[in-house]
């Protein structure tokens, strides 16, 4: 990955000098930066405007792309989509047709961070950038990658010289903005060259109270990164992240539902209450235990939508909840919590499944129990 002041590229938007802690944003186009790029980027005298490719241009791969480039880094991007592209170049991308045009505008050693679906837009995409990538160059899976997928790729690329890191990356949608959380797997060579395209896409260490830490502890996880190990080691640490957010948010939908049908008619009438959920979710943040940033979405969608008339409740699952579910089999590790989130949400998926109905046959076989209607 070289420093972006390639000639074939435009201007990046500023670049800082590195023997300078207090130096200010000497080159600036108009439209790019913004005071919280500014922030960002004067972070650290040790941070330097870097060239990298970025493929896969979707919601999150477009809003990792703009974040380098308001940090300062030029963003070489490639996507199918040809809006997604064009999106990106409007914000001061260079756009390439293809992989191999993508590897020909990088300067070496290379870097392209792929950000696509896990399965196989992501593996036809590495195992295409390994044939067209030289010894030296690095691939970065930014996806939700299975981490067994991960040592197995990384395998196949070391013997063409072509180094491998996966990225576990959490922030969704307002990583843009908020900065995104990264778990890095790799050989420590590699993910210490990357280190100036990590700590622009980490939110840093904003307004959080600090803990005290040994003096020796490393100090990225206070900015919002970690190198969790070697390869695969990050996206297993975002597959638990995943796993623990399932059951975070079951806990909340259950605890919501429950004070929803409060008002219930199977209920004495004076242990019936008709509760405020937007008032609910909105004190909760406040003060509580319980807050956290998934309860603030929480309150957002109550106020919008109390009643959630807009969404279906048939919930997805994108293949982490299972993989940790695995891994605490493998492990032997108790995990009745988010074991039962995930399978809620396959339940979730469900108008009635076989399974129940043979419940409902069981039940009027030995007691008589008619089926209802509804709850009660």
């Amino acid at each position: 990955m070289a420093c972006a002041s390639s000639p074939r590229r435009s201007t990046p938007c500023w670049r800082l000098s590195t023997t300078n802690a207090n130096a200010s944003a000497t080159r600036v186009r108009r439209g790019r930066c913004t005071p919280e790029a500014v922030q960002r980027q004067t972070r650290s005298n040790k941070e330097i405007a870097m060239q990298i490719g970025v493929v896969g241009l979707g919601r999150m791969g477009g809003a990792i792309a703009r974040r380098l480039m308001d940090g300062g880094h030029a963003c070489v991007v490639y996507d199918r989509d040809a809006k997604a592209v064009q999106v990106a170049t409007e914000a001061g991308a260079q756009a390439v047709r293809d992989l191999k045009d993508l590897a020909h505008a990088l300067s070496v050693p290379r870097t392209v961070w792929v950000m696509l679906p896990a399965g196989a837009p992501t593996e036809e995409t590495i195992s295409d950038l390994g044939d067209i990538l030289e010894p030296g160059d690095a691939i970065i899976d930014g996806g939700n990658t299975f981490y067994r997928d991960d040592i197995r790729r990384a395998k196949a690329l070391k013997a063409k010289g072509v180094a491998y890191v996966d990225a576990g990356t959490s922030g969704g949608v307002w990583g843009i903005t908020r900065g995104y959380c990264l778990m890095v797997g790799g050989e420590a060579a590699v993910v210490e060259r990357l280190d100036p395209v990590l700590k622009t896409l980490a939110p840093g260490a904003g307004d959080i109270a600090r803990i005290k830490r040994p003096e020796t502890s490393d100090p990225r996880p206070v900015e919002g990164y970690i190198h969790a190990g070697p390869v695969g080691a990050g996206h297993f640490v975002k597959m638990i992240h995943n796993g623990i957010e399932y059951g975070l948010m079951q806990a909340y939908a259950e605890g919501f539902d429950i004070l929803r049908n409060r008002n219930s008619e199977a209920l004495p009438q004076e242990e019936r209450y008709d509760l405020n959920l937007p008032d609910i979710a909105e004190v909760w943040r406040r003060g509580s235990v319980i807050s956290s940033w998934l309860l603030d979405l929480t309150a957002q969608a109550l106020a919008g939508d109390p009643g959630l008339e807009t969404f279906t409740g048939a919930v997805a699952d994108s293949g982490e909840g299972r993989w940790t579910v695995q891994a605490a089999v493998e492990e032997a590790v108790p995990a009745d919590v988010l074991a039962a989130a995930l399978f809620a949400r396959f339940r979730s998926r469900e108008e009635h499944t076989f399974g129940e109905k043979l419940l409902s046959a069981m039940r009027f076989g030995f007691g008589g129990h008619v089926e209802t209607s509804g709850k009660g």
